[in-house]
C-alpha cells in the first residue's frame, strides 16, 4: 500500500497503538531505577559499575539493525512488525520475573543482557510500525504519543518501590539483599509488558502489503548473508540529516548513561552523607532518587502533549534543542540541590530533555529516510543510541578516579556540559525544520 492510501487515523486509534510502548518503557524504566542499587546491593564497586551495564549498548548495536532488516523482509499473516513486538514482550517478561531473584552479580548482568535483547526485538519494530502506520503530517502526534507514553510508563516504573511500601516495609530484604518491594515492582512489569504489546497489535493491526510489495519481498528472501548486505547498503546510503543526528545523539546519550548510572550514588552523597549501599540511608537514597525519576517522567508524559503543537508550529529541532538545554542546566546544578524539593524542582529540565529524546528525534528522523526501509533505518538509528552508551561504559570507569575525583556528583556535572553541547549541535542539523503539512493543504 502506499503511503498516499493509508488511511488517517483518529488520536484515539495513535493512542492505542501506543499503548504496547507504556508496557516496553515500563521494563526500561525499572532497569534505569533500579539495576545501579541492585549491582551496589550485591557489592559492585562504583568505579567499575559501568561495565556492568553493558548489556544494553552490546544488545542494541548487534539486535536492533538486524531486527530491524529482518522486519522490513517480513511477510507473516501477522505482519512485518508484529511478530517481533510478541517475541521480544515474552522475553523481556521473563527476564523481568527472574531479575530481582538474582543472587550474585554475575547473575543479575546476564539477566540484563537477555532482558534487554527482549526490549531491542520489541524497540525497533515498535518505531517503524508507528512510521509505517501514519501518513507523514500525523508522524509527529505518533511519535510524541510515545513519548508521553513513555514518560508515564516510566514514572509509574519509578514511582513502584515506593508505592509497595504501602505492603511491605522499605527495609524489608530478601536473602541477597535487595528489597522485598523492588521484586514486586518486576513483578507488576513483567504482567505489563506482554499485556499491552497484546492489546495494540489486536486494535490497531498492521495495514496488509499490497500485492506489489508483496511480491517484491518474496523475491528477496530473508537470510542472514541478504540481511547483512542490506544493512551494509542502508549505512552507504544513509541520508545527509541521519549522518548528522550522530553528534547530537552522542552527547545526549552518554549523559543520559551517566545520569541513570550515578543518580542513587550522588544524592546518597549530596542528601544522605553516604557512600555505602548497604545502609538504610542508602535505600532512602535510592526511594528518593526513583521519586526524582518519577518527576521527571511525569513532566515527560505532560510536555509531549505540549509540545505537539509547539513542533507543529516552529518544528523538531527548535524544539529538541531547547529541550536539551533544560536539560543541561538541570544536571549542573544537581550536585547542589541541597534538599528534595529542590531536586524535584530541578526535575522539570530533565523530563523536558527526556520527552525530546524520545519524540523529537523520531520526528526528525521520520522527516529524513525513505519510508520502504522505515525498519532497517530505525535499527540503524539505534546505534546512534547505543555507541554512546558503549563509549560512556568503556570510558567512565577510565574517568571516575583520575577525572572525577572518584565523586557521582561529578560525573552529573559531566554529563551537564555534554547536553549543552548536543543542544548546540541539533540545530546543525539539517532536518526538522517544520512538520509537514497534511495533504491539499
Amino acid at each position: 500500500m502506499q503511503v498516499s492510501e493509508k488511511p488517517r487515523l483518529s488520536l484515539w486509534r495513535i493512542v492505542e497503538m501506543n499503548i504496547g510502548f507504556f508496557g516496553l518503557q515500563f521494563s526500561f524504566g525499572l532497569q534505569q531505577a533500579n539495576m545501579g542499587p541492585i549491582y551496589g546491593f550485591l557489592n559492585a564497586e562504583e568505579a567499575t559499575m559501568p561495565l556492568l551495564w553493558l548489556a544494553g549498548p552490546m544488545t542494541g548495536l548487534i539486535v536492533q539493525p538486524l531486527i530491524g532488516a529482518m522486519s522490513d523482509r517480513t511477510t507473516s499473516r501477522l505482519g512485518r512488525r508484529t511478530p517481533y513486538f510478541l517475541v521480544g514482550a515474552v522475553i523481556c517478561s521473563l527476564a523481568l520475573l527472574a531479575m530481582p531473584q538474582a543472587s550474585t552479580l554475575w547473575m543479575a548482568a546476564s539477566l540484563l543482557w537477555i532482558l534487554d535483547a527482549g526490549n531491542n526485538i520489541t524497540m525497533e519494530p515498535y518505531r517503524a510500525y508507528v512510521a509505517d502506520r501514519l501518513v507523514p503530517d500525523q508522524r509527529a502526534v505518533g511519535f510524541l504519543t510515545q513519548s508521553a507514553f513513555t514518560g508515564l510508563a516510566q514514572c509509574l516504573s519509578y514511582l513502584a518501590p515506593t508505592m509497595m511500601m504501602g505492603f511491605v516495609g522499605r527495609d524489608v530484604l530478601d536473602d541477597n539483599g535487595i528489597p522485598v518491594i523492588v521484586r514486586i515492582a518486576f513483578v507488576i512489569g513483567a504482567i505489563l509488558s506482554i499485556s499491552t504489546i497484546v492489546w495494540s497489535v489486536w486494535r490497531v493491526p498492521e495495514l496488509a502489503l499490497a500485492p506489489a510489495e508483496r511480491a517484491a519481498l518474496v523475491a528477496r528472501p530473508m537470510t542472514l548473508r541478504a540481511t547483512l548486505a542490506d544493512i551494509g547498503a542502508a549505512v552507504r546510503e544513509m541520508p545527509r540529516p541521519m549522518r548528522q543526528l550522530a553528534w547530537p545523539m552522542l552527547c545526549q546519550w552518554y549523559a543520559m548513561f551517566c545520569y541513570w548510572q550515578y543518580i542513587s550514588f550522588a544524592i546518597g552523597r549530596s542528601l544522605y552523607g553516604t557512600a555505602d549501599p548497604h545502609s538504610a540511608a542508602f535505600r532512602a537514597a535510592t526511594l528518593t532518587a526513583q521519586q526524582a525519576g518519577a518527576v521527571y517522567n511525569l513532566v515527560a508524559f505532560l510536555s509531549a502533549l505540549a509540545l505537539m503543537p509547539i513542533v507543529a508550529r516552529l518544528g523538531a529541532r527548535r524544539v529538541h534543542a531547547l529541550c536539551l538545554l533544560a536539560s543541561a542546566v538541570a544536571m549542573l546544578l544537581i550536585p547542589a540541590a541541597g534538599s528534595p524539593l529542590l531536586l524535584f524542582g530541578l526535575m522539570i529540565g530533565i523530563g523536558l530533555g527526556w520527552a525530546g529524546m524520545m519524540g523529537n528525534l523520531y520526528v526528525m528522523l521520520a522527516d529524513s529516510i525513505p519510508p520502504q526501509r522505515n525498519g532497517i533505518y530505525m535499527g540503524i538509528f539505534n546505534m546512534f543510541i547505543v555507541i554512546p552508551m558503549l563509549i560512556q561504559t568503556l570510558t567512565m570507569p577510565l574517568l571516575y578516579q583520575p577525572l572525577l575525583g572518584g565523586d557521582p556528583r561529578n560525573v552529573l556535572s559531566l554529563a551537564g556540559v555534554l547536553m549543552l553541547l548536543g543542544a548546540g549541535m541539533t540545530l546543525l542539523v539539517d532536518a526538522g525544520h517544520r512538520a509537514p503539512r497534511p495533504q491539499g493543504a
